[in-house]
């Protein structure tokens, strides 16, 4: 069933009725803020000897107690959120922890602290074999868009109270929860891993493994016959997150269909998740479960019947809605992202981003599209004027439209991109999912000047992901970083020659940086990894490094130069 373009969409409310104004200021929707109550930290006894600690983070930390000790799934952020989840697991039991279980690569940061009880203790890691190079991907060459979407959806950069305060991030109170700053990284990769269904003997359980994909490729579900439970991250305290608006790769309902029927076949007596409180009980789990699974498959199957159609994309946005039960339960219900966004993603995923709408086809650029919209409309003070009835008239989609013009004009003013700020703080405070309410305010914080986010869209390479990652890696990062009007001419293979006799290669040609392992390249530059770090991290520079001789350039020194100033690197530059 499709409804009218008439029912009210659930990505925001029409007016501020639902609006409710909390004591420490925040202006969030009533929906918004009971999530928060369903995410408090809570240390659940799960079943005798599964206990699962929620509210500790943005993911849970989950501990069975097995033959030869504790079993613990997931790790968190950082060390300082692993330790807490220990702490509360040494108020039930003091038995150590034997093994570490992964379910996918997102929660892996706190490792570390799982062996500060015992440094000399021998404690397996298990995990998918793709979670390590899904770190990687993630801290490399995208690390800039996928840190700057972090920000956005997670309300990093937002104040603990007032009315931008953050309320709930819909998975967790916090990405990543104050009192456990500094928040170090204690990731270690897994050492034994698995790319299929599998049966592994850990700690004296016998576990079944059986890959899940659902936010992530490399999620598991793990399923202890021994005691009905089913550890998983596929199904969250909201409905699932097709599309995340940070920006991730296609999430197939399809894909996640065939591990929510995996998991509904176990017949489990509990369900413990990454995210949110645990469900126990075969026929709650039956049946919320069920009705989690149908939601998803409701989004795919209704977008495909209406691109069948012809449809395009923003109509299916404005066309598909759920079925009114979905609100009936937070499993299902829009507290996270929006189903709208949903079906746009699904689109995109099946077809690619061209919906068929002859104006998608050749678009204008964003700014040319608004000088010529603001002229059309009559000029500046005639588009500020409507934009600001449409405030006024509870018309948020029309009023950001209007104002969006206004703030990418090429002779844009500071009071035009407030005034497409006032729009997104409405409906920011309308909303009950808790994606759209952290992106809106952050997004309004940077062009009111409440916040300058500008340091988000610059490449900020790291020290630590470069000397712990793939010396391949350490080089090949600067093919995203590669200005081509300077590279214009340039052909020239350089070999990168660190320490152990690591080697690893750049051909510069064509204006693309094609990596290589260096072998042939008449040229080198040879320091330690930690000088070379320092250099793309702007510790240094390289022409400093030359003159302390901790660099050492073999070939046409000059030729090696001006190729490196390519890059859009401050420690290359001359």
């Amino acid at each position: 069933m499709t409804s009218s373009h008439k029912k009210p969409s659930r990505s925001f409310e029409p007016n501020d009725a639902l609006s409710v104004t909390l004591v420490s200021g925040q202006i969030a929707h009533r929906d918004h803020i009971a999530q928060s109550q369903r995410l408090e930290r809570k240390f659940y006894t799960v079943s005798p000897g599964v206990w699962c600690l929620v509210g500790n983070g943005l993911s849970n930390q989950t501990f069975v107690d097995a033959p030869d000790g504790i079993i613990a799934i997931d790790t968190g952020e950082s060390n300082e959120e692993m330790r807490a989840a220990i702490k509360e697991l040494r108020t039930v039991t003091k038995r150590p922890i034997v093994a570490v279980l992964y379910t996918h690569f997102h929660y892996v940061g706190g490792t570390q602290a799982v062996f500060e009880e015992d440094p000399t203790a021998k404690i397996p890691i298990w995990g998918h074999e793709k979670i390590a190079i899904n770190r990687l991907r993630t801290t490399s060459e995208i690390a800039p868009a996928y840190g700057r979407g972090l920000v956005e959806q997670f309300a990093v950069t937002l104040p603990l109270d007032d009315v931008d305060g953050v309320v709930n991030v819909g998975l967790g109170q916090f990405y990543r929860d104050p009192t456990h700053a500094p928040h170090t990284y204690g990731f270690i990769p897994p050492e034994h891993t698995f790319n299929s269904s599998s049966n592994i003997h850990v700690a004296g359980l016998d576990i079944q493994v059986t890959p899940a994909p659902s936010d992530a490729d490399d999620s598991v579900t793990y399923w202890f016959e021994s005691k009905k439970l089913c550890v998983n991250n596929l199904v969250w305290p909201v409905l699932f997150n097709i599309f995340a608006i940070r920006g991730e790769e296609y999430r197939d309902p399809q894909v996640m269909l065939r591990g929510l029927d995996h998991l509904l076949g176990l017949h489990s007596e509990h369900l413990a998740g990454a995210h949110g409180p645990p469900i126990s009980g075969l026929e709650a789990i039956k049946d919320r479960v069920t009705k989690y699974r149908d939601a998803i498959q409701f989004l795919w199957d209704q977008t495909v019947r209406h691109t069948n159609r012809g449809m395009s994309s923003v109509d299916l946005a404005a066309t598909i809605r759920l079925p009114e039960q979905c609100d009936d339960d937070y499993l299902t219900s829009e507290l996270y992202g929006v189903a709208e966004h949903h079906v746009r993603q699904i689109r995109s995923g099946i077809f690619g981003f061209f919906d068929g709408h002859e104006a998608n086809l050749f678009p204008l650029s964003t700014q040319d599209h608004a000088d010529r919209m603001i002229k059309g409309f009559g000029g500046k003070d005639s588009v500020r004027d409507q934009a600001k009835h449409a405030l006024t008239s509870d018309d948020l989609r029309f009023a950001i439209e209007l104002a969006s013009w206004l703030a990418y004009s090429s002779d844009q003013s500071d009071a035009d991109k407030k005034l497409l700020a006032s729009a997104l703080r409405l409906v920011a405070q309308r909303t009950p999912a808790a994606n759209i309410r952290n992106w809106c305010l952050t997004r309004a914080r940077h062009l009111d000047g409440s916040f300058d986010a500008t340091r988000f869209n610059t490449h900020r390479i790291n020290k630590r992901q470069i000397v712990s990652g793939p010396i391949s890696s350490a080089v090949s990062i600067l093919r995203v970083l590669l200005e081509p009007n300077r590279a214009q001419g340039i052909d020239i293979h350089i070999a990168f020659k660190f320490s152990q006799g690591q080697k690893t290669g750049l051909h510069i040609r064509n204006s693309v940086a094609v990596p290589t392992d260096g072998s042939g390249a008449a040229h080198s530059i040879t320091c330690d990894i930690a000088v070379w770090a320092d250099i793309l991290s702007g510790s240094t520079t390289l022409p400093q490094a030359i003159a302390d001789s901790v660099v050492q350039i073999d070939g046409n020194k000059p030729q090696v130069l001006q190729a490196l100033a390519c890059f859009d690197v401050v420690g290359l530059q001359p």
